[in-house]
């Protein structure tokens, strides 16, 4: 039965108490509700440096089967749209075509989410540096499309924040909807008690709790000063979420706006920016009983000090992951605590759909940002930049976890500002870096715009493929798929994987769910339920895989998991918060003059054409 850490659900309870007997039914008698052994592929994996992004990858997500979305702040990019300095594009994947978006404030350290109805939520960002509007109060709506005429809807008269957000964080719920959390007012290396946004905030607005379309406070965010800045955000399956800033964690339950405290990171190692770890979700499956346990690897324990005149470039990152299973007796036993092979800050944890998690990008030494440290690596505030994955198996035994036997070093630092996201052939995309306050190539670490390909080695195996998949699915909804599967194949299951909005080593909504799912005795097709609830898979893009139980997966097909309908609009909480948000109605920090958060830009550095 599933957990929950303040009741057992309400109206899920009906779906999750008959999910036992549909998959027995679905399995011919229960032998596929018996878990089996996961297998992966073993052997070489592939690095390949194909293409360029246009933009700087500060922020990366996949928005279709064969685009992705790269978001930069306001530089001077060789890239250009309606006359000026491009800083979002669309990223072709199988041609590489680089098509420039029009945004029109400062995407500088924003966050984003999918809403239900696949539209992306870019929320926050900077104030003006060289051209465009100040994007502190930005929403920006992109809605992707195939005929490449989409682009950024944004015009803060309409839709816009409570209050200015630079560094938040984001999550989708299980209504469709965005939760916003926290953030500074204005940039700098920390967050401090005169800049901190301690709220959080919902779009669409709601009137909930006593508040209608207005700021919600967070205590938490308070107590996590100093580096609390991209909070860990993850949506559990009882519908409340977790959180985690600093060295600390808790359960936000947003429906009552409580807060629930947990154990500290261990050990005293802080892990959200400018100390930025990484973080994912393990898969929930039916075998786990859908049981919620988070992985966070990776940090510093550089003390959280105001005082930028400390920061210093040599400090040790973490080589320490820990995990903690969400369920009152998880949560009693406390953290288990795992150590990497390499120490790293500015990591990224990407699922795989064979249900491991790969480790990429990042730095050995130093904290995150630039322009801080005393000995800056050119602008870094991070040297020893880490060039090879690691693969780690949630489900081997401890000890066995952590490998990269296989696996190619990277030529290309990732840095301060990098990313990677999986992608939907099942390649792990790598892009970004850029500890610069703008454009500039004569450096050790220098802006830039080439991606790679990491590929495992399932990618050279003969695939599975499959055909018919609903453009929505509905919760607990039966489909069926007609698959091809190579001959040494037998069985198949599901892997339902969001791939998140990454920026700053967080990946905003990134989960896997294990569908229930048959295989017919002919082997061609599959029967397939949806997700048991909204808050085990709130409604939103998802990319389905059929893996092989040799571990090999299909590409990964674009649906809508829900109706496909856009969140509730509850207009009269939307009216009152454009009412009472106007951004000169409060006396907002200036920008610092150097470092991160700067709105200082260089001239035009040109970009080396090699």
């Amino acid at each position: 039965m599933l957990f929950s850490l303040k009741k057992l659900y309400q109206y899920p309870t009906i779906v999750l108490a008959v999910l036992p007997s549909l998959y027995a039914s679905l399995a011919g008698g229960g032998t596929a509700a018996k878990e089996h052994r996961r297998a992966v592929v073993p052997g070489q994996w592939s690095l390949v440096q194909n293409g360029t992004t246009g933009v700087s990858a500060l922020e990366l997500a996949v928005t279709s089967e064969n685009t992705v979305i790269v978001l930069d702040k306001v530089e001077h990019n060789p890239l250009t749209v309606d006359g000026h300095i491009a800083w979002v594009s669309e990223v072709n994947l199988e041609t590489k075509a680089i098509r420039a978006l029009n945004p029109a404030s400062n995407t500088w350290c924003a966050t984003g989410s999918f809403l239900s109805n696949g539209t992306l939520v870019s929320s926050g960002g900077n104030p003006v540096v060289i051209t465009g509007e100040d994007g502190r109060q930005a929403l920006r709506l992109f809605t992707p499309c195939n005929d490449g005429t989409c682009d950024i809807f944004e015009n803060q008269d309409v839709i816009r924040l409570t209050s200015f957000r630079w560094y938040a964080a984001s999550v989708r719920l299980e209504d469709g909807s965005v939760l916003i959390f926290g953030g500074s007012t204005i940039g700098g290396f920390t967050n401090n008690a005169s800049i901190i946004n301690p709220t959080y905030e919902f779009f669409p607005s709601k009137n909930i709790n006593g508040f209608n379309g207005i700021q919600i406070p967070s205590q938490f965010l308070h107590d996590t000063l100093n580096g609390n800045e991209f909070p860990i955000m993850v949506y559990l399956p009882d519908g409340t979420i977790f959180v985690a800033a600093n060295q600390n964690a808790m359960i936000l339950d947003w429906k009552t706006n409580t807060e629930t405290r947990l154990p500290d990171i261990p050990n005293g190692v802080r892990i959200t920016s400018p100390f930025s770890a990484g973080a994912t979700l393990l898969p929930l499956t039916p075998e786990n009983d859908y049981t919620p346990e988070v992985l966070i690897c990776g940090g510093s324990t550089f003390p959280d000090s105001t005082d930028t005149s400390i920061v210093d470039s040599r400090f040790p990152a973490s080589d320490q992951c820990s995990r903690l299973v969400l369920t009152p007796a998880g949560i009693a036993a406390g953290w288990m605590v795992e150590t990497m092979p390499q120490a790293r800050i500015m990591l990224e944890l990407i699922l795989l759909p064979d249900g491991r998690v790969v480790i990429v990008n990042g730095a050995q030494i130093g904290l995150a940002g630039y322009g801080n440290a005393f000995n800056q690596i050119g602008e870094s505030n991070a040297d020893h930049p880490a060039l090879t994955p690691v693969v780690y198996d949630p489900a081997a035994p401890s000890g066995q976890r952590f490998s990269s036997d296989g696996i190619p070093a990277s030529a290309i630092p990732r840095m301060y500002h990098s990313t990677a996201t999986l992608i939907p052939d099942g390649t792990i995309m790598l892009a970004g870096s850029n500890p610069n306050t703008d454009v500039t190539t004569a450096v050790r670490f220098p802006t830039e715009y080439r991606m790679e390909f990491l590929s495992p080695p399932y990618m050279s195996r003969p695939r599975p493929t499959y055909t018919q998949l609903p453009a929505t699915v509905d919760y607990t909804q039966t489909f069926t798929l007609y698959v091809s599967l190579p001959d040494t194949a037998s069985n198949v299951s599901v892997a339902l994987m969001d791939p998140g909005f990454a920026t700053h080593g967080v990946h905003m909504d990134q989960r896997m769910l294990k569908l229930v799912s048959s295989l017919s005795s002919d082997r061609m097709t599959l029967t397939v339920i949806g997700p048991p609830t909204p808050a085990l898979y709130p409604p939103g893009p998802a990319y389905l895989f059929v893996v092989t139980d040799e571990g090999v997966p299909s590409f990964g097909h674009k649906t809508l998991i829900g109706t496909g309908a856009a969140p509730p609009n509850d207009a009269g909480a939307t009216a009152n918060m454009l009412a009472v948000s106007a951004q000169s109605d409060v006396d907002w920090p200036s920008s610092p003059t150097q470092g991160e958060g700067s709105d200082v830009a260089t001239a035009m550095i040109p970009v080396d054409s090699a």
